[in-house]
């Protein structure tokens, strides 16, 4: 049997196929790519599936911000927590965690206990949560994610709430000679900040993460002094759409 899943967020999309529970096929373009190249309007957004190469299909499970604009006669819409709670089956095998999944402009905290989902915090008010800050602040110092990624030392205290607001801010610091090493770990933990007030309530001895935050090495890092273990799983960023796929396999 093979089951796609699309996961319509918010910046990117993320697309999976399965067959016979087994991924065969990833991919990952920009949301306006997406709807621009990959789809075909008739009343409704129906996705082209001859453009993305996908081939015949038994069931389609679509999530996201855009879930219920795809085409319904084709795909079955699921929540985001269901879809991402279920990536988390798939890809870990457990059955008690917390998920943390921070999207582009969301951020989701789980608590998956037996197999249920038993508590959950969202933030969907303000991006300076989000993994749109980090890239934000990444262009204002002029440097790639991933090379910001990996700093945590010496943090400097980053005062503003607000992700624009937090620009101006971190140019005041370069202009005080603060050096960028300590700029982007003040970055790092600035989110991290952030993020604790959400995880306060959601104590548990495994953690996953995912989204694209899930490889700021720093983050990681600042979270393992809350938890025993953060669970690493092989496609953070895919987990909605892994999601989906096993959902749909499952229950459809």
């Amino acid at each position: 049997m093979r089951v796609l899943g699309i996961d319509l967020g918010s910046r990117e999309v993320k697309i999976v196929l399965m067959e016979d529970n087994k991924i065969i096929q990833k991919m990952k373009v920009s949301t306006m790519n997406f709807y621009k190249n990959y789809c075909d309007f008739d009343g409704k957004i129906i996705v082209n599936l001859e453009k993305l190469h996908i081939g015949q299909i038994d069931k389609a499970v679509s999530t996201g911000y855009g879930k219920n604009n795809t085409d319904l006669l084709l795909f079955t819409p699921i929540n985001e927590l269901k879809a991402h709670v279920y990536g988390g089956f798939y890809q870990t095998g457990l059955k008690d965690f917390i998920l943390l999944d921070v999207g582009g402009q969301d951020v989701k905290v789980v608590k998956v206990e037996k197999g249920l989902i038993t508590d959950l915090e969202l933030n969907e008010k303000c991006a300076a949560s989000c993994g749109r800050y980090l890239e934000n602040m990444a262009n204002v110092l002029e440097i790639s994610l991933q090379d910001m990624s990996v700093h945590h030392e010496n943090p400097v205290e980053l005062n503003s709430t607000c992700a624009v607001f937090s620009e101006s801010e971190l140019i005041g610091k370069i202009a005080e000679g603060v050096s960028i090493e300590c700029l982007c770990s003040s970055v790092n933990y600035s989110l991290y900040k952030r993020l604790k007030p959400l995880l306060s309530k959601f104590k548990g001895k495994k953690l996953i993460l995912t989204g694209g935050v899930a490889s700021n090495s720093a983050i990681k890092r600042y979270l393992k002094d809350d938890y025993e273990e953060i669970v690493s799983i092989e496609e953070p960023q895919f987990n909605g759409a892994i999601g989906c796929c096993y959902y749909g396999s499952k229950f459809l």
